[in-house]
């Protein structure tokens, strides 16, 4: 396992799991990263990531990216 800020662009991740505290998971789960579900980065721009999950373009911070776990 490894945070998302670790992957590389355009390969096909799954989610394993997701750290931090309780309404931090719930936004990401909101997002569409939940466990099992397919992720992979898009491109990295400053500090920000941009990841397609269920067929949707997310814009998400490298903190934020850093507690899913792929």
């Amino acid at each position: 396992m490894m945070p998302l800020t670790f992957a590389d662009t355009d390969t096909e991740y799954v989610v394993k799991g997701i750290s931090g505290k309780p309404e931090v998971r719930k936004h990401l789960e909101n997002l569409g990263f939940v466990p099992g579900s397919g992720v992979s980065v898009i491109n990295t721009i400053g500090g920000n990531v941009i990841v397609k999950v269920k067929e949707s373009r997310v814009a998400i911070s490298r903190e934020m990216a850093r507690k899913i776990m792929v």
